[in-house]
């Protein structure tokens, strides 16, 4: 096993580890550790893929977005008011930085905007 595989499968690890927490706490978002998790382990091991993608957790919450079908307005929301929130607090740490807050804007408003206008809203019963 190569070390890049190694590497994969750690941070696949710890992708799912901080999405079932996520899961759980409101403030964590599960979405992107999630997605993290199979994009590694799609690289990492066919075995560990095959097992994640037929996981709960996996099916609840990325299967329609990877399937192309786009995601709940709940899930969206949670996605969207989360990382609002710990933009925000970068946002108000940098107030001796103006090019850093410029920056984290553009990388808030690009997000809202993608997940309004690029990712297609699902009504929950499309999702099972």
């Amino acid at each position: 096993m190569t070390i890049k595989k190694v590497l994969y499968i750690i941070l696949g690890c710890i992708g799912v580890a901080l999405g079932a927490v996520g899961a759980v706490l409101p403030l964590l978002p599960s979405f992107p550790f999630l997605l993290l998790a199979a994009f590694c382990f799609a690289r990492s091991s066919e075995k560990l893929n095959n097992w994640f993608i037929n996981t709960r957790l996996y099916k609840n919450n990325l299967e329609s977005y990877v399937q192309g079908k786009g995601m709940t307005r709940k899930t969206k929301v949670k996605i969207m008011v989360t990382v609002t929130i710990l933009m925000s607090i970068g946002f108000i740490m940098m107030h001796a930085v103006p090019v850093g807050r410029i920056v984290l804007g553009c990388v808030w408003v690009f997000h809202i905007a993608y997940f309004c206008l690029g990712v297609k809203t699902i009504p929950v019963k499309e999702v099972t």
